[in-house]
């Protein structure tokens, strides 16, 4: 007899605060950082995800979290789950990670919640963005998701670097690009190698980059000079 999989539940204030967040962050991002987002319908409708994002700069999983439909659980350094932040954070689905010690409860807590059906937000590169550019991936993600049995989502932005750099005390206005790619499924997981796999997700990374950064451009070069100047400085 197949064993019936046990779905997350959230509280009701808890699924009101997250939906309260992201339309805040939504109506920020529209007047302020004129986001536009390609590719939802790539969204899987059920199911858990291992969501792989570039990493640009300090708005990467509130941007990540903004263009989802459903709710998005993501790691955080265990440092962050102190007061006054513990509880807003928790609210936000984050999975502490001691990156001092061997992160065994993050891998659980994220294997946990991938079968349990929830989206979980990684960052390959492991740290933000130098250049804006994407780095060289981590292989750490090909453990998660085969042994989650999930479909790999990748998604690109530009224009995170720009606004809120890592060495940036405050963020600045500006234009921001996102894309969603096609999901890389289960089966396809089981037929690649290790190797293969962070080819795979590298190069569709850097191809959707590539797209995002040209569509990024030419709305910079329709907005008029003095804003342009402006919202750049």
């Amino acid at each position: 007899m197949r064993e019936k999989k046990k779905v997350r539940t959230r509280s009701w204030l808890q699924r009101l605060v997250y939906r309260w967040l992201r339309v805040t962050a939504r109506l920020v991002a529209i007047s302020l950082y004129r986001v536009r987002v390609f590719g939802r319908e790539n969204w899987p409708s059920d199911g858990g995800a291992l969501v792989c994002a570039n990493h640009q700069g300090f708005f990467d999983p509130v941007l990540v979290g903004l263009c989802c439909e459903r709710q998005l659980s993501f790691l955080a350094k265990q440092s962050l789950f102190r007061f006054p932040l513990k509880t807003f954070i928790k609210k936000l689905n984050a999975i502490p990670v001691n990156r001092a010690g061997t992160g065994l409860d993050g891998l659980k807590e994220t294997l946990k919640r991938l079968r349990e059906d929830d989206f979980v937000l990684i960052f390959p590169e492991g740290t933000r963005s130098q250049d804006g550019q994407i780095g060289r991936l981590r292989p750490g993600f090909i453990a998660v998701a085969r042994h989650g049995r999930v479909p790999i989502v990748p998604i690109v932005f530009d224009g995170s670097f720009q606004a809120w750099p890592k060495w940036q005390l405050l963020p600045t206005a500006g234009v921001v690009h996102v894309k969603i790619g096609t999901p890389i499924t289960p089966a396809e997981i089981a037929s690649l190698s290790d190797d293969e796999l962070l080819e795979r997700l590298q190069t569709e990374m850097h191809t959707m980059f590539a797209e995002v950064q040209a569509s990024r451009s030419f709305a910079l070069n329709r907005i008029p000079a003095d804003e342009q100047k402006a919202q750049l400085a």
